[in-house]
């Protein structure tokens, strides 16, 4: 994917009077996803294609066209018959990259502030695009669900996992065990920390939520609950162990451990590294035979310049032996009279330096000829084995299946490839063990009885299923994940292949194009909870919807997550508080569903409505009232004058409606700083589903 600083560009509608169209230009598979996210934002769409198509992948995707344009969409005249300038966004989808890079390059000069969306892998191009063009953000539709894929295979807790500014985030679904050390003594709200985010919360035997936010604060976490949560941290092991293991594999790189902070003194340095060569007999051979040559050097040197100190310099000691040490015995005493006097034991020292330095200087020049051929024919390295257990078997290797498999080597996960192709470039993925022929008899030679998952992403649907059928068959406890190419045909299957995760890649990939049309930076994406989670991208400008709230607000309104946040100029943080707020020129990243961003892009701050008011009733101590006022300035968003006369006039209510998260967060800092206060509903339910007024309950005692 080619990023482009995002554009916070949601606010456009607002800003460019009503523009609310957009043009997809291209309806195969990935365009057809994308109108239908589009559609769910409340938008125009009209698409341009070449030959309408035989068959919709999408039931009655005409209907949600504002306009079907049947022609070339890289020709001016089909771009203006789609009236190119009062479009908003134009998503090129069509199946040739060419098209698409032409069609980009007409439409900027018909409309130079167009938002542009490019299918595209080419990501050299995608950059020289994107300076010269602007407003341009480039995907590759198989690598924005590998991720989907690899995470639905490996039927782990890690649910989703990204990189935001150098450090990994991953999402973790968790069911308590009764001994899990948070059962019946932490809190939900507690669970969350500087590296840690609660995003759902599901009781026991409850049905999960499709919103995040919808859990009580306050409620202590049981046996059976699930809880998702964020928290920071690579998606398989720590740095630390993840770095042992690398210099483990690669003895060569060692010494770069000397300047790791991690090792605080030499004893420590030099054990990490000698465990290093231990554990490689090729290198630990190496080593050996260089530190015997080094020796035998020194104390031929030694030797030789305390029997001839008089005649000859230090300099000419060390040439003696290195000569020696290299074979040039017949050099130093080839003449039949030798050309210096030397006693027998010197005389014998000479031929064991010559013999040794033969042998281990053969053995060091073996083994780095070895370290150059390894290297540099890394093709001609005989593929690992497949592995006995445990293992996931990636069938396919296109595009999408080489992104998966790269993915879960990054998990260290054991895995081994299937692909039908006999001409498959065989120096791609070397490390993973691969059967190149028929799915039938390749299967026999993956060892399914005892594997841990299998991804199937052939380019055929059917074969999909077919092989995904075998799979299950084989072994009916495998988890199990299979490409599909429409959603009906997901749906449908899902009732047939039960506990199997099936998993459109163009309808994941059309929500986030379609994400990307509205200006934002969909940095990766998962799925939880059966629907499709973005990571978004926002930069605040002055007629953004989001310029001016608390993060709070932004959490709970909008209903997303603030996972970065970054003020100009300044280094980015992770998790950052609610009670930040939005400037012009701020970053943000959140994770939203498709509805998220719809809210956003809308300006609608819904989702939770501020149904709660905080009492204050006494502040045990002056400082605490003066902190008191802070607080209630700074999580609340009021301005400071309006808390300090509320702390000046207890017992009294803030007379601003708060999310109820929110209003529970303010009322625990109260109570922390000796202020007891407490969060009442201005609402309360009645019988028949609507709210009466409970004002009356926030002044009684």
């Amino acid at each position: 994917m080619t990023k482009t600083p995002a554009s916070s560009s949601h606010s456009a509608s607002l800003s460019q009077g009503g523009l609310d169209r957009f043009l997809v230009c291209g309806l195969g598979s990935v365009g057809q996803h994308c109108v239908a996210a589009l559609t769910a934002f409340e938008v125009r769409v009209s698409a341009i294609e070449e030959v309408e198509p035989p068959k919709w992948e999408i039931p009655n995707l005409p209907a949600l066209l504002d306009d079907l344009i049947i022609g070339d969409c890289s020709q001016i005249s089909v771009l203006k018959q789609a009236k190119i300038e009062d479009i908003r966004a134009v998503l090129l989808v069509t199946d040739s990259e060419r098209v698409n890079a032409e069609t980009a390059l007409a439409v900027r000069k018909l409309n130079p502030h167009i938002r542009l969306v490019v299918r595209s892998a080419k990501e050299n191009l995608n950059q020289l695009l994107s300076q010269h063009l602007g407003n341009f953000v480039a995907f590759e539709p198989n690598q924005l669900p590998a991720a989907a894929f690899a995470l639905a295979a490996l039927g782990s807790e890690i649910s989703g996992f990204f990189k935001i500014d150098g450090h990994w985030l991953r999402v973790v679904k968790r069911q308590l065990s009764p001994g899990d050390r948070w059962c019946d003594r932490r809190f939900l709200y507690d669970l969350n920390s500087r590296t840690r985010r609660v995003l759902c919360h599901t009781p026991n035997s409850a049905q999960p939520s499709p919103s995040f936010h919808e859990w009580e604060p306050e409620a202590i976490v049981r046996a059976g609950d699930t809880i998702v949560y964020l928290e920071i941290g690579e998606p398989s092991a720590s740095h630390s162990v993840k770095s042992a293991r690398e210099t483990q594999r690669n003895p060569g790189s060692a010494l770069a451990a000397l300047k790791s902070p991690l090792w605080r003194n030499l004893k420590q340095k030099l054990a990490h590294i000698w465990k290093g060569i231990v554990r490689d007999r090729t290198t630990l051979g190496a080593t050996v035979s260089a530190i015997t040559l080094l020796t035998l050097m020194i104390l031929g040197t030694v030797l030789f310049d305390l029997s001839y100190s008089e005649k000859i310099q230090l300099k000419d000691a060390v040439n003696l032996a290195i000569v020696l040490l290299l074979g040039g015995f017949d050099n130093v005493f080839g003449q039949l009279n030798i050309p210096f006097p030397i006693s027998w034991w010197l005389y014998l020292f000479c031929i064991l330096l010559t013999v040794a330095g033969t042998v281990f200087t053969g053995i060091f020049y073996a083994v780095l000829t070895e370290k150059v051929l390894t290297s540099r024919f890394q093709f001609l390295k005989q593929r690992p084995p497949v592995p006995q257990q445990d293992h996931v078997v990636v069938i396919g290797l296109g595009g999408l299946g080489q992104r998966i498999a790269h993915l879960l080597q990054e998990f260290n996960q054991p895995l081994a490839g299937i692909t039908p192709d006999l001409d498959f470039d065989m120096t791609v993925l070397p490390k993973m063990p691969l059967i190149v022929g028929n799915f039938k008899e390749a299967l026999e030679k993956v060892n399914l009885s005892t594997a841990k998952s299998v991804i199937v992403d052939t380019d055929d649907e059917m074969l999909n299923l077919e092989v995904g059928l075998m799979a299950r068959a084989a072994n009916p406890n495998l988890h199990l994940a299979i490409r599909t190419f429409e959603q009906r045909l997901s749906d449908d299957l899902a009732e047939l292949i039960p506990n199997a995760q099936l998993l459109c890649a163009y309808a994941l990939a059309g929500e986030a194009f379609a994400g990307a049309a509205f200006g934002e930076n969909i940095i990766s994406l998962f799925r939880l909870n059966h629907q499709t989670v973005l990571v978004t991208e926002y930069t605040i400008e002055a007629n953004d919807t989001l310029n001016g709230l608390l993060l709070a607000q932004v959490t709970y309104g909008y209903g997303v997550v603030p996972i970065c946040h970054q003020k100009r100029g300044q280094e980015s943080k992770l998790m950052p508080s609610e009670d930040t707020l939005l400037a012009v020129g701020d970053r943000m990243v959140v994770l939203a569903t498709i509805n998220g961003l719809r809210r956003i892009e809308r300006g609608e701050l819904s989702i939770a409505p501020r149904l709660w008011m905080v009492r204050v009733d006494r502040a045990l101590t002056q400082d605490a009232a003066f902190e008191g006022g802070n607080l209630i300035a700074r999580i609340s968003g009021c301005s400071l004058s309006t808390a300090r006369d509320l702390m000046e006039n207890l017992p009294g209510i803030l007379q601003l409606p708060l999310y109820k998260h929110q209003a529970q967060r303010l009322v625990r800092e109260l109570n922390k700083n000796q202020v007891m206060a407490r969060a009442v509903p201005i609402f309360s339910k009645t019988g028949k589903g609507s709210y009466q007024v409970g004002i009356d309950s926030i002044f009684s005692g």
